[in-house]
């Protein structure tokens, strides 16, 4: 099988697509595979996503309209990113997938999206059930969809090591630093930690950097010293490493128990001690006194972050088993896995 059309959500500019079916993609075509791919949101889109800015509509009417051609011209074997069109039910999608062979990607608990939605509530359930195969990217998605769909298999969203090769002109923060990388949509999780590095901030001298967005400023949190980054592909691997632990506090709830911790990928394969809050994928990414670790109440948070910046032989032993364990959690790691699932997936469906 060398025939294979990918349907991302977003272009490359997407954290998303660009490391679950780019990255893949590049390397399958390598390979002699004959690909095509077709993202549905521009990267207008995430601009104006990433700024707050209100959706041009105009544009998203016309992604719906590119995409249903792109169906219709794509190969008989097709990976999709969630779903093929957002917000339209379950039985407009399975019109254009009648004779396809498809496998779903999902890289979150995107579920709750649609949750008691009318004709949605239940779309993601109707898909996966009639997949040849499903990629989850975290556990809670996996033990979710095999009571659905018995060919799964949970690949993280992983990096490539050979971005973030040690580089000596990179040097730290003069100002001990906790480090976020997201986007505008999930600031709200730093937001709810606010009286937590409010009360950190009167007992450690820090500073908060977050790569995203510059107009997040807005928003800072009153008396945290914040410096805020635009997100960029080029400088997000630097800015990590400058930075001294990579922090990922979630609220409890079911949307954050099926995320996929790329966050704290991210930060092992830069090197960084990490902390984060004991929900979902993060307790397994994370080996609690290890390579970071996993906190819960405002106290404890405390307590790690005077840890990291008072004991530099701890700092150290934890940022050095970050670093070891970001192989596991690699882009080396899991293609070969990835290319044997989906070749498998799709050829024994073809035979069936």
């Amino acid at each position: 099988m060398t025939n294979l059309s990918f349907f991302t959500k977003y272009s490359t500019q997407g954290a998303t697509s660009r490391y679950r079916s780019f990255s893949f993609a590049s390397r399958l075509a390598e390979l002699n595979y004959n690909l095509e791919i077709y993202s549905f949101m521009d990267i207008y889109y995430l601009s104006n996503l990433f700024a707050k800015k209100p959706k041009n509509k105009w544009r998203i009417f016309l992604s719906y309209c590119q995409r249903l051609f792109a169906v219709l011209r794509s190969s008989d074997n097709i990976i999709i990113e969630r779903e093929l069109f957002p917000y339209l039910p379950y039985e407009f999608e399975k019109l254009f997938l009648r004779n396809k062979r498809y496998i779903l990607d999902f890289d979150d608990n995107v579920w709750e999206d649609y949750r008691g939605k009318l004709l949605l509530d239940g779309k993601y359930d109707h898909l996966v059930k009639n997949a040849a195969g499903v990629i989850v990217g975290n556990h809670y998605l996996e033990h979710y969809v095999k009571k659905l769909n018995d060919t799964v298999i949970t690949i993280p969203t992983v990096i490539n090591l050979d971005h973030y090769q040690p580089d000596k002109s990179v040097q730290k923060f003069d100002r001990f630093s906790l480090v976020w990388i997201g986007s505008s949509v999930t600031y709200r999780y730093i937001k709810s930690f606010s009286p937590m590095f409010q009360q950190l901030s009167k007992l450690i001298d820090f500073d908060l950097i977050i790569i995203a967005s510059r107009q997040l400023e807005i928003e800072k949190i009153e008396g945290v010293s914040m410096k805020f980054y635009d997100w960029s592909s080029e400088t997000e691997t630097v800015l990590l490493q400058q930075c001294h632990v990579g922090i990922m506090p979630l609220d409890n709830d079911d949307f954050s128990q099926g995320k996929s911790g790329f966050k704290l990928i991210q930060y092992q394969a830069a090197g960084l001690p990490m902390i984060a809050s004991p929900i979902g994928e993060n307790t397994h990414i994370i080996t609690d006194t290890i390579n970071g670790y996993l906190v819960s109440s405002t106290s404890e948070w405390v307590t790690a972050v005077q840890s990291l910046a008072s004991d530099t032989e701890l700092y150290n032993r934890m940022s050095t088993a970050s670093k070891e364990k970001s192989c596991q959690y690699s882009f080396q790691h899991y293609f070969p896995i990835y290319k044997q699932f989906i070749d498998t997936t799709f050829n024994e469906t073809s035979a069936q």
